[in-house]
């Protein structure tokens, strides 16, 4: 991940007790971040946040998931995601797959709650259950001028032109604008899917908190107040996979971040990360990102240049 000042950030994940990023998108001041990811490095885990985030495919295939859609974008093609949706995104392949993306707060646009901005264009967005995203196509003309204006927020915070903040809200605002007049909006999402969405945040929240111990599938229902039998069907319809898949991943993503920003040995690591044994750990971070810990440490350093 490039750093450029406050512009392009570093992209970490974490998450707090109730399964929100902690991440601090930008300043009170200026509340938006841009990033850049190499997915096939570090896939984005599940999670969400009370920003806006819009992103846009820069090499590879991106396979996006928010609001219960999943979704195919090849190179050029974006996707808008609304306040409180939980998604992710990971390479199709192992081939090198970027992404760059703004995450960014409503008052950026919107202004004060009493402002027309706000009541008449942010809030009818944000409150809206049939709008949790919205997938961007380059060959769809007012998808393309959303993306468009997308990038030349991002390029305007990056490079930090000269009254880059105005660039950027401006842009922005210019792409809300193309979401909230195009933008068909889909099937309202069900009652037992939202019921669905707060238990997994409440069960992630539990897996982010306990990684590092001893975890079973009962303990993780149980932060939800759930069976296992309805635990197991919630990741499933929600996230796609099961929820000691799930905790093996985070586990995995957290080690690779001790890999590449500490200088513990790979045993300390496994154990700061939930793997008792030193074989199962390497055989599950292959299985996350293609290599062993050792090989991946050594790359990310040649990465790095050290």
């Amino acid at each position: 991940m490039e750093v450029i000042e406050m512009a392009l950030s570093p992209c970490c994940t974490e998450l707090d007790e109730n399964g929100r990023e902690l991440n601090a998108h930008g300043t009170a001041a200026f509340p938006i971040a841009c990033y850049h990811d190499q997915l096939e490095i570090d896939p984005v885990p599940w999670h969400w946040h009370e920003e806006l985030e819009v992103l846009v495919v820069t090499e590879g295939t991106v396979l996006a998931a928010a609001g219960g859609e999943k979704c195919a974008l090849p190179v050029g093609d974006g996707i808008f995601i609304n306040a409180g949706v939980l998604h992710a995104d990971w390479p199709a392949s192992a081939v090198p797959c970027g992404l760059r993306s703004m995450v960014f707060h409503p008052r950026l646009v919107g202004g004060s709650a009493d402002s027309v901005f706000w009541q008449k264009y942010l809030q009818p967005l944000l409150t809206d259950p049939t709008r949790p995203c919205a997938v961007l196509h380059r060959e769809i003309p007012w998808q393309r001028q959303a993306l468009e204006a997308m990038e030349r927020a991002y390029r305007a915070v990056v490079n930090e032109v000269p009254g880059y903040e105005f660039k950027a809200r401006a842009a922005l605002s210019e792409m809300i604008w193309q979401l909230v007049t195009h933008a068909p909006s889909a099937r309202p999402i069900p009652k037992k899917a939202l019921r669905s969405a707060d238990r997994i945040k409440r069960m992630l929240q539990y897996i982010q908190d306990h990684y590092a111990e001893d975890v079973s599938v009962d303990q993780i229902a149980a932060s939800a107040s759930i069976s296992a039998s309805e635990c197991l069907r919630c990741f499933h319809d929600m996230i796609g996979t099961t929820p000691n898949q799930y905790l093996r991943d985070r586990r995995a993503q957290r080690a690779a971040e001790l890999l590449c920003g500490t200088g513990l040995s790979v045993t300390e690591i496994a154990g700061q990360c939930g793997f008792q044994d030193g074989s199962y750990f390497a055989r599950s971070f292959r299985q996350v990102y293609g290599c062993g810990p050792t090989a991946y440490r050594r790359k990310a350093r040649r990465a790095a240049g050290g």
